[in-house]
């Protein structure tokens, strides 16, 4: 693969990148060290330009494949094979957009290591596909964004109010390819006054957003502005999804969480209260006939002996759709000649009998959703339908919470969608002046997994400056502010209830109002670069 030295010096270099690149998503409070994780990888491309190595793609193919199995082991808790096709599966889309990057450098600057539009041209192309993967893919894991690895180094996130996420990735990038610039400047060559402003724009990148975060940090430190407040029950039933509806009945489930919201419930003032249960609590919720649901008529009786409460909670949903073509390509045909679509939803119902839905509508590629029904479809049917066809809704909707003149609109994002923060600030556009979160995180074990999803959240609530509740079925359970703390939380796997009150807002960030301007000045720049690339001639 090359030279003596490129065999030892490419291992360690990889293996470097891939600690550097994992402790962030691991390690509570490291999240900096993203700021220079990708310039072993840097250092190792420079190296293969100037030796011409060839087959180098093997090198950063495992370099990003080592990333990915450190950081999401966890998903094989889940599914072995689903775990192994992700990790293998976005390594390559890493390694492909990497690729391209050394492509487009040959075009610019033939073998030579010099000149900066290749490295502006690799930033740019990182994160307009983590723009893809975030707004259009369908075969999307976005769990690795690199702006995601601040999740837990809360005060450098703060700074995500005005850019979402990606504006996260793009501080990565700047302070990685300053930091390898700094190391491969030929500063004998340069003059004093070079050298000074070549540091202070390095200083720039890299101290620029995290003095800018540090002080939004500390202005809203201590209280959230004066406003309208809730009192909140978040309910941990603590059952084991991998025998839920096996080892219990769905009569035993509800008595369950009945239990649990009578106790709790019995020390709240008679205020209006939200009770929030966690997701997939129930499957025998059809929306076109609610009142036929046991689980409906339970918790509504319930709920007249107590009409300062609302519930919301997650179910597994179907739609039955008459006999005639088929609706959708995912659409399942019934035994009468009908037809069944599945959704996983959220459910609010009062005591009169309301009932608010919501269908999720970022599902989980395989287990909930197939992708590009046309061509997989034949597939899975083919296998004998392992492949999940959940319907999910083509834009959000929120759910309202109403006791007597109080009228609370509420975001409801169902587990995996608490991941993407466009997805969330759509409800907050929509008007939602609170965020909720239900999920059910047992699924990968006692493993990084389900920290990592919680710690998302917490970004969520910076973009957006929501209060967040997260109602899980067997943890964490917790409140969040709006500067991303967890102000209150559950053990793992224990049965709890969380009470709390959070403070209702309608003002909307710069990022909700706007959007995501990383993310789109990116594919700009990424698509004018890339034609420049392939006009341009070989120098």
């Amino acid at each position: 693969m090359g030279s003596k030295n490129g065999r030892w010096l490419f291992p360690v270099l990889t293996a470097l990148f891939a600690v550097l690149s994992s402790v962030p998503f691991l390690v509570p409070g490291c999240g900096w060290m993203m700021l220079f994780a990708f310039v072993p990888l840097l250092l190792m491309d420079r190296e293969a330009t100037a030796r011409g190595i060839s087959h180098f793609w093997l090198w950063h193919y495992s370099a990003f494949l080592l990333w990915n199995a450190i950081t999401t082991f966890w998903v094989c808790n889940a599914t072995v094979g689903g775990g192994i096709f992700a990790c293998l599966a976005n390594a390559l889309q890493m390694s492909l957009v990497f690729g391209l990057y050394r492509l487009v450098k040959k075009r610019f600057c033939g073998a030579s290591k010099g000149a900066a539009l290749p490295y502006i041209f690799l930033a740019a192309a990182w994160i307009a596909w983590e723009k893809w993967y975030l707004v259009s893919a369908q075969i999307s894991w976005p769990w690795l964004v690199l702006g995601n690895a601040f999740a837990r180094t809360l005060p450098l996130a703060q700074f995500y109010e005005y850019t979402g996420t990606l504006g996260g990735s793009l501080w990565v990038w700047a302070s990685n390819l300053s930091i390898f610039g700094i190391l491969s400047a030929p500063w004998k060559a340069y003059k004093p006054k070079r050298k000074t402003a070549v540091l202070a724009g390095v200083a720039l990148a890299i101290w620029g957003p995290a003095v800018w975060s540090l002080c939004l940090w500390g202005a809203r430190a201590g209280a959230d502005e004066p406003g309208r407040t809730l009192d909140i029950i978040a309910f941990q039933p603590n059952i084991d999804p991998y025998n839920k509806f096996s080892a219990l009945t769905q009569q035993q489930q509800n008595a369950i969480l009945e239990d649990q919201m009578r106790v709790a419930i019995r020390g709240q003032a008679s205020s209006p209260v939200l009770l929030l249960a966690p997701e997939t609590f129930t499957y025998d919720i059809v929306p076109e006939d609610v009142g036929a649901s046991v689980t409906y008529r339970r918790f509504v009786g319930f709920l007249k002996e107590h009409p300062e409460a609302n519930l919301l909670f997650g179910s597994s949903t179907r739609t039955y759709l008459p006999a005639g073509p088929r609706p959708s390509q995912t659409a399942r045909p019934m035994y009468d000649g009908r037809w069944m679509e599945t959704h996983n939803s959220a459910v609010l119902i009062d005591s009169s009998g309301r009932a608010d839905i919501y269908h999720k509508s970022k599902l989980v590629v395989g287990v909930e959703m197939m992708p590009y029904p046309g061509f997989f479809r034949h597939i899975d049917e083919w296998l004998g339908g392992v492949m999940g066809r959940d319907i999910g809704q083509d834009s959000v909707s929120l759910l309202h919470f109403r006791v007597g003149s109080t009228d609370v609109p509420i975001g409801c994002a169902i587990c995996y969608e608490s991941v993407y923060g466009e997805h969330c600030a759509e409800y907050v556009r929509a008007g939602a002046e609170l965020l909720t979160v239900i999920t059910n995180d047992a699924w990968w074990g006692d493993t990084p997994g389900y920290r990592q999803h919680l710690s998302y959240a917490s970004l969520r609530a910076i973009e957006t400056r929501r209060w967040i509740a997260r109602s899980a079925n067997t943890g964490i359970s917790a409140f969040i502010d709006p500067r991303g703390r967890i102000v209150a939380s559950t053990p793992w796997w224990e049965k709890a209830s969380l009470p709390g009150t959070v403070v209702l807002s309608t003002a909307r960030t710069f990022f909700v109002r706007v959007g995501d301007i990383p993310g789109r000045l990116s594919i700009l720049v990424f698509l004018l670069l890339l034609v420049a690339a392939m006009v341009s001639r070989r120098r």
